[in-house]
This record gives C-alpha cells, sequence and structure tokens, in this order.
C-alpha cells in the first residue's frame, strides 16, 4: 500500500503499521520486529495491533475467545513498550470480525483492508505461524488474498520452532493416531455393519491405515486431554441421531421415487455453516452425504456446496440438525442452541429448478 493513505497535515511522516495477532510462539518475535522496522522507516511510529475474531458474537465459544483475544493484546502492548526503548511509539489496540463470521483468508484479507484504509496503514507485519482461530496455518493463503486486494504486507524474519518429525512417539502423536482411528472406525461402521465380524475386522485394518497416513493431517493441532475424551462420548451419543436422519431421509426419497410422477426438484444450495474448517467441517460434510438426498459436493472455510435431491432434503439441510449435531461433539451442548441455517439466512439455493 503506498504512503497515499497517510494523513495530508502532518507535521511529519509517520509509519503506520498493522500487526495482526494470534498466540504462536512467534508472536512475541514478530512484535519486535514490528517496532524494530517502523522505527527504522520513520519516527513516530503508530503500531496498530489486531486480533481477528474467528467468530460473531452469536457463537458459543466467541465469548472465551474474546477473553483470550484482550490477554493477547494486553501481552502484546506491554511487548511494544519495552522494545520500543523510550521512543514514543503511539499503539493502537483492538479487535476485528466481532460483528460478523470469517470463514477464510479472502474474509481476513478484506476486513484487514478495510481497516488499513480507515486508519491510514502503511503495511501489514504478518506472523509467520498466524493462526486466527482456525484449525490449520494460513499464511501462503492470507498472503495471496492480501495481494489480491492491494494491501502491502511484511512477513516478519523470525526464528520459526523447529518441527517435529511426523509419527516421532510422542503423546501427542499418539493422541491423534488414536483419535483418526477411533473417529475412521466409527464412520466405516455406520456404512457396513457394526454387528458382522468381517467388517469390524476390515473397518479394523482401513482405520488402521488411515490413521498412520492422515492423523498429522487431520489433527494439526494437538489435541485436548479433557476436551478429546468428552468428544468422543458425545460423538458415540451422535450417532444413533445420525442413524434416525439416515432412516428418515431413506424413507422420504423412496416415498418420492416410488410416486409415478416422480416429484424430484434437484437443487445446488451454499451453506455458510457455524463449525470450524478442519475435522469439524469434514465430519458435518460426511454426515450431509451420507443421509440420501443430499451430496456434499464442496466443502472449505465453513461453507458447504450441497446438493439436494428433493424438497423434505433442501429443508432439513436448511433447519441445520446435522450441523447442531456435528456442534454438539465437537464443542459441546451450548454451542448445538445456535439458531439454523435459516433463521441466521446463511443457506442459499444457487441453482437448480427453482431459480
Amino acid at each position: 500500500m503506498s504512503n497515499d493513505g497517510r494523513q495530508e497535515g502532518d507535521a511529519v511522516a509517520v509509519e503506520r503499521l498493522l500487526v495482526p495477532l494470534s498466540d504462536t510462539v512467534t508472536v512475541r518475535q514478530t512484535v519486535g520486529y514490528a517496532v524494530q522496522s517502523g522505527l527504522e522507516a520513520a519516527d513516530p511510529l503508530e503500531l496498530h495491533l489486531v486480533v481477528a475474531m474467528p467468530y460473531d458474537a452469536d457463537v458459543p465459544e466467541s465469548s472465551q475467545y474474546s477473553e483470550d483475544a484482550e490477554g493477547l493484546l494486553s501481552r502484546a502492548r506491554n511487548w511494544v513498550e519495552e522494545d520500543a526503548n523510550g521512543v514514543d511509539v503511539t499503539i493502537e489496540t483492538t479487535t476485528l470480525g466481532a460483528d460478523e463470521y470469517l470463514f477464510g483468508p479472502r474474509d481476513y484479507a478484506e476486513i484487514f483492508d478495510v481497516y488499513a484504509e480507515a486508519h491510514g496503514i502503511d503495511r501489514i507485519v504478518l506472523d509467520p505461524e498466524y493462526q486466527p482461530g482456525v484449525t490449520a496455518q494460513m499464511l501462503q493463503p492470507l498472503e495471496r488474498e492480501l495481494e489480491h486486494v492491494g494491501l502491502a504486507y511484511d512477513e516478519a524474519p523470525v526464528e520459526r520452532p523447529a518441527r517435529r518429525g511426523r509419527l516421532a512417539g510422542g503423546s501427542e502423536d499418539f493422541d491423534r493416531l488414536f483419535a483418526t482411528f477411533l473417529i475412521s472406525y466409527g464412520f466405516y461402521l455406520v456404512l457396513g455393519d457394526p454387528t458382522y465380524w468381517f467388517d469390524l475386522v476390515t473397518g479394523a485394518a482401513v482405520a488402521g491405515i488411515v490413521a498412520v497416513s492422515l492423523a498429522q493431517v487431520t489433527f494439526t493441532v494437538p489435541l485436548d486431554r479433557v476436551q478429546s475424551p468428552l468428544r468422543v462420548v458425545r460423538f458415540v451419543i451422535y450417532i444413533p441421531y445420525l442413524l434416525w436422519e439416515i432412516v428418515k431421509a431413506n424413507i422420504a426419497v423412496s416415498a418420492v421415487i416410488l410416486r409415478p410422477s416422480m416429484p424430484i426438484e434437484p437443487t445446488l444450495t451454499r451453506v455458510n455453516s457455524r463449525v470450524r474448517s478442519g475435522l469439524p467441517l469434514t465430519a458435518l460434510a460426511n454426515s450431509i452425504t451420507l443421509t440420501p438426498g443430499t451430496l456434499t459436493v464442496r466443502a472449505n472455510n465453513q461453507q458447504l456446496l450441497v446438493h439436494t435431491l428433493i424438497p423434505g432434503a433442501r429443508d432439513d439441510l436448511f433447519d441445520g440438525g446435522l450441523e447442531r449435531g456435528i456442534r454438539f461433539v465437537f464443542y459441546g451442548r451450548d454451542s448445538a442452541e445456535i439458531a439454523s441455517p435459516r433463521e441466521r439466512d446463511d443457506a442459499e439455493i444457487i441453482g437448480g429448478e427453482e431459480l
């Protein structure tokens, strides 16, 4: 971004930097680099420290994330004061996105661009480990989106922590292996016959292969030793509900097919789900696909593209029963009480006979 964003009438050139923060092992070094590079470019320096909220105020976990964001901003302010070494640095701290739902890199880039334009920001200093509350690191896609909106950025040249090799044998690796195995095995048995010995044996073999191959990809952050077992219990509770939804959908689709007029209405719909990307979104997408009459075509950044065959299947999708079930599994009972996609206007028909 060019310097024409600086306010007219300034007596001296002011360097204005935007530093998005997330709780990473390199965030302290990133703040230090922003202070150093900013003071080298100009004096005085105006530093804008922001935390982009991945949830809007209606999502239950947003309250805890807001408290964590305020704590991070407070620590970052102290870091700036330490690194400034007595030099007068103007510090602005705020949270972004509290009144909306940020789905992916494009949303983050756009909200940073709006803030930068409003405050005359010269450039953004990015933490190389920046991870704004989502499952996986997203710096490279975010950089592409920043280039798309024309916002200058500078990745802080900080020392990244050494990465552990895959399946190094630690407790975190075992947690990932076990969780991936259990989830894969559960889905296999839902599709097969849990009372037939052949399905039990082949399911264990397939789940083992999936766990060894994909555990590090499926879980990119360490699992919580308390919450993970609770999620397993909630997942066991969720399976009968999913089976009931599959049975209902089978009856509904069969009733339509058996009618001579066969009143099917194939449509393509878009649903902005209130689950994070990664495993929760994958579980929701698979649950929808397992239900006859609906097929998940694409799932990324909390957004689902779903093909529905009959109006009843589309109505069930918009009512959000499976979404509430998945939220219950991963986030607890309170999180299952949010509004449905229809009620929060997060679902739309984008193709099909109704257009």
